[in-house]
């Protein structure tokens, strides 16, 4: 159960019962404590995005080098870059209102609405208009809008899975509580508001989501690192060679320009943004199979993750109850054998009155059950009374846990009485022997031990013209034993048995009863071996115990909120990569907490969906599995895009450096670094995102989450791609221009090899382990289409005289051409003898 809430302190008194509150009162309250509502977390907004991209780096270059292109009086290159400019503005905040559209979709259009009492006058209004003193009129199948304390109830339960992970309704009377965004699922009742908004059990368990931290994954601090860096250095460098220009040619704003752009080239921009187009794409691609990624960065983390926790209602299971098992002193039947065939004969009379003892207008989950049950079994025969008429009933109450109904058929004088209740009190009303109460009562032992609400049933016949006051003053006959639970969600069983496939240890964390926690999880497949671990129990331990205990329990039931935090945490503490599964409130804090928290999107809390990483939009348990395959395939496939990024970084830093060193003009210029890294590289990432997971990657344990991106092997992959590939353009760039004569068409042609030097590092780089002419090859439609859009483009820059001026190019002869095609060639077999030597050297040391 969850803590109960103490009266608003900021107000003095209530108001009278009888009369509610005035609507004076009313308006001065909301005023004073503000709307009945949980504020959500703030949208990034227009000019928020905005100030985010100015402080990008790379935007303050390009800025820069535009305004040293306007004094130079090269309007068209400073207008170029500043479209460069305009075109990444665009597409961050497209992206970004994207994902703000589909959180807003998940939200409620409206708050619940209540009826209260005001100047001695009922009255409906917007949830959020609540003020702590309200008065509330309660009935079955209203939300509760707001923490309150039962002035009066009759025949009231409550659903409050949402809150405590409790899935079976809670029995309610007066001087109690009940919680903002529970269920009244049977009964009507007065209720004084005691908290609302953010004072309420919601609002509270959603303020304390701000005060814990969210931890950034080893990749994005990995990225920083690199980044900050890499650009420490390439800025001094830079410093120093627009000083060495400088001293060498006498002329300062040309200096200045080769500085930022050496600065361009060496400031490793490519990483964070390559990163982003690549998660981005992952989260676009989960979002097709219903998985909604509101942190893009777990995405990732999932590949690495080890221990799996995840709730029991909502989540293992439906959140719904059904009718699993019937049974007489005769006969029996369970729904889920193999072998089940249709209801018994001699269980349709047990159905019946199942079936007639409860509402036809069913809020209580039970009674559905009840009713579904009955309307497909019972179909096609004459146990169903559509004609009958409803006479009076009996409700349930706190000395007898039964409710009977009576009803008068419209062909038989007598009428017919039906009742279902707690097995015990059945018995009671049915004044059982000692024999017979004894086999009842070991059924519903049975029956209990598999997880299921046993309620018994009962019928009796009146020819009285007056009912009796007292159920009990009826002539009942017992009639059965009906079994109902929140069934297993079909996709749960094989999901967890790739999970554990995996590598990944799959915990069940519940605030249900131990001998239903313990039914779920065997049904489920989790393992027993260590029993159950209750809330009380884990309060009991310290630290160290709990570690110890942690080892081998797979199931913990009967956990509060704070207990189910603390568990989280105690994993994290013990190295565990951890995933937490939740719906509810009381889910909120261990889904913030754990390093990847996964939320159900239609049936889960707003506050749990705005603490989530991942929200599951259909609540389908198996697309977590699919998530972990995404992000294991998303960091193998990261890692050969990264090594991409170093090794055709190696020649866009030497071209910008070697010039100046040997004296020759500037090869790359801002606009030849932009074509490079703001349209091959996103083009690269594309494709090596779409590269399908190895098919034995779900069958690895996970890598280990303090695995670096950039180690040894990757870098050492990079290096020798990169400083051959500047070699070949050095010599390239000589060539050319000791037979054209012209350091335009030197620069043209090696920007050319350069270019299709991309694509044939792509093309190698797919797969590190067959040699790229391999037949084995995936299918990647990606990588043709971004082939033919450079193809297109590089011609482009080369035959149109505009474009070539504005990239200082000479068009070279066909001969020339032969000569570059030829070079690509000789790159990718370069890139290929790197590969082949990485895997001999494995091998050998392996």
């Amino acid at each position: 159960m969850p803590p109960q809430i103490p009266p608003n302190p900021t107000q003095s008194t209530a108001s009278d019962d009888a009369q509610g509150l005035s609507e004076v009162q009313a308006r001065e309250r909301l005023a004073a404590d503000g709307p009945n509502e949980v504020d959500a977390s703030r949208p990034l907004g227009a000019l928020r995005l905005l100030r985010e991209v100015t402080l990008e780096p790379m935007f303050l270059l390009l800025l820069a080098c535009g305004a040293v292109y306007m004094v130079l009086g090269d309007r068209h290159e400073a207008l170029m870059l500043l479209g460069f400019v305009l075109v990444v503005i665009g597409i961050s905040y497209f992206q970004q209102r994207r994902t703000e559209h589909a959180l807003q979709a998940l939200r409620e259009l409206s708050s619940p609405r209540a009826l209260v009492l005001r100047d001695a006058q009922t009255r409906r209004i917007a949830g959020r208009e609540l003020v702590f003193g309200d008065i509330v009129l309660l009935a079955e199948g209203d939300r509760v809008p707001a923490d309150m304390e039962l002035l009066e109830t009759s025949n009231l339960a409550v659903d409050e899975s949402l809150l405590s992970g409790e899935s079976v309704p809670v029995d309610k009377l007066a001087r109690a509580w009940i919680f903002s965004g529970t269920l009244v699922t049977r009964g009507t009742a007065h209720a004084r508001v005691t908290a609302t908004g953010e004072r309420s059990a919601l609002g509270r368990i959603g303020k304390s989501l701000q005060s814990i931290a969210v931890e950034k994954t080893p990749l994005e601090h990995e990225i920083r690192r690199t980044v900050r860096l890499v650009a420490a250095l390439g800025l001094v460098m830079a410093a120093g060679l627009g000083f060495a220009y400088w001293l060498a040619l006498g002329d300062w704003l040309r200096s200045l320009l080769a500085g930022l752009t050496f600065a361009m080239a060496v400031l490793p921009e490519e990483l964070p943004v390559v990163l982003t187009l690549f998660l981005g794409l992952g989260a676009w691609r989960l979002a097709h199979n219903k998985v909604l990624t509101r942190s893009i960065p777990a995405i990732e983390l999932l590949g690495a993750t080890t221990i799996l926790c995840v709730d029991k209602t909502g989540t293992l299971t439906a959140n719904r109850m059904v009718v699993r098992r019937h049974w007489s002193e005769t006969a029996e039947h369970d729904a889920q054998a193999l072998d089940a065939a249709p209801l018994h004969d001699a269980l349709h009379d047990v159905l019946e009155s199942a079936v007639l003892a409860s509402h036809r207008r069913a809020f209580d989950p039970m009674e559905s059950a009840i009713g579904d049950a009955g309307q497909r079994m019972l179909a096609q025969t004459e146990h169903l009374h559509e004609d009958w008429t409803l006479v009076d009933d009996y409700p349930l109450s706190s000395g007898m846990l039964a409710m009977s109904r009576v009803w008068q058929s419209p062909d038989r004088p007598d009428r017919f009485v039906a009742a279902k209740g707690a097995p015990e009190a059945i018995i009671d009303l049915c004044h059982l022997d000692g024999t017979r109460r004894a086999r009842v009562t070991a059924q519903v032992a049975s029956m209990a031990s598999e997880g299921l609400r046993v309620l018994g049933v009962a019928r009796a016949s009146c020819d009285a013209a007056t009912l009796p006051t007292n159920q009990h003053d009826f002539d009942f006959e017992f009639m059965g034993l009906v079994g109902l639970e929140d069934p297993l969600r079909p996709e749960v069983p094989q999901a967890i048995a790739e999970c554990q496939a995996a590598g990944i240890r799959v915990v069940m964390i519940t605030g249900d009863h131990p001998v239903t926690a313990m039914a779920v999880a065997r049904q489920a497949g989790l393992s027993l071996d260590a029993g159950a671990m209750t809330g009380d129990e884990i309060a009991a331990l310290d630290a160290a115990d709990l570690a110890t205990r942690l080892n081998g329990c797979n199931v913990f039931c009967r956990v509060q909120p704070e207990q189910k935090l603390r568990l989280v945490q105690a994993f994290k503490a013990a190295g565990g990569v951890v995933a937490m599964t939740g719906d509810g409130v009381n889910d909120a804090p261990a889904l913030k907490a754990a390093h990847i928290g996964i939320a159900m999107g239609a049936r889960g809390t707003d506050v749990a969906r705005e603490a989530a990483a991942l929200v599951l939009l259909d609540d389908d348990f198996s697309s977590i599995v699919t998530a972990v395959r995404y992000g294991r395939r998303v960091f193998a496939n990261l890692r050969k895009a990264i090594a991409f990024v170093v090794a055709v970084h190696v020649p866009i830093v030497g071209l910008s450096l070697l010039p100046v060193a040997l004296g020759w003009p500037m090869l790359l210029m801002p606009i030849h670094i932009l074509f490079l890294q703001l349209i091959i590289d996103p083009a690269c990432s594309i494709v090596f995102e779409a590269e399908p997971i190895d098919p034995h990657a779900m069958s690895a344990p996970p890598r280990d989450r303090q695995q670096r991106l950039f180690d040894a092997t990757l870098l050492v992959r990079g290096l020798w791609q990169g400083f051959g590939l500047l070699a070949l353009l050095l010599a390239v760039y000589a060539l050319t221009l000791s037979v054209a004569g012209t350091h335009d068409t030197a620069r043209a042609l090696s920007f050319s090899v350069l270019t299709l030097s991309n694509l044939s590092l792509i093309y190698a780089n797919r797969s590190w382990n067959r040699p790229c002419w391999s037949g084995h090859r995936s299918e990647n439609r990606y990588f043709g289409w971004m082939v033919l859009a450079t193809a297109v483009m590089l011609a482009c820059v080369l035959g149109v005289p505009a474009i070539s001026r504005l990239f200082a190019f000479a068009p070279p002869g066909p001969a020339l051409l032969v000569l570059g095609l030829g070079a690509a060639v000789l790159g990718l077999l370069w890139f290929e003898a790197v590969k082949w030597g990485l895997r001999w050297r494995a091998h050998t040391v392996a």
